[in-house]
């Protein structure tokens, strides 16, 4: 699942479950991104490796290697 920065994920609850294990969840993006929620559309600001919108709870996640760039950010599902 992980192979340093080249690694592919499938979902968004692979990369919410590799941040999550390697201890990044609540640490702070190089910058953070304006996300637009797929399921609800509220748009807030995204400022951690993992974080959820705050209207319907959608979580999402980025892994340090592909924080750069917001398309790389993905929804992990509702309360995930």
């Amino acid at each position: 699942m992980h192979e340093g920065c080249s690694g592919k994920f499938q979902n968004g609850k692979q990369i919410v479950d590799k941040v999550r294990a390697m201890g990044f969840s609540n640490q702070y993006l190089p910058m953070a991104f304006s996300i637009t929620c797929v399921d609800c559309g509220n748009t807030f600001e995204m400022s951690t490796f993992e974080d959820k919108c705050p209207q319907c709870n959608m979580v999402y996640g980025v892994t340090p290697c592909h924080a750069f760039d917001p398309d790389n950010v993905k929804a992990a599902g509702n309360n995930y």
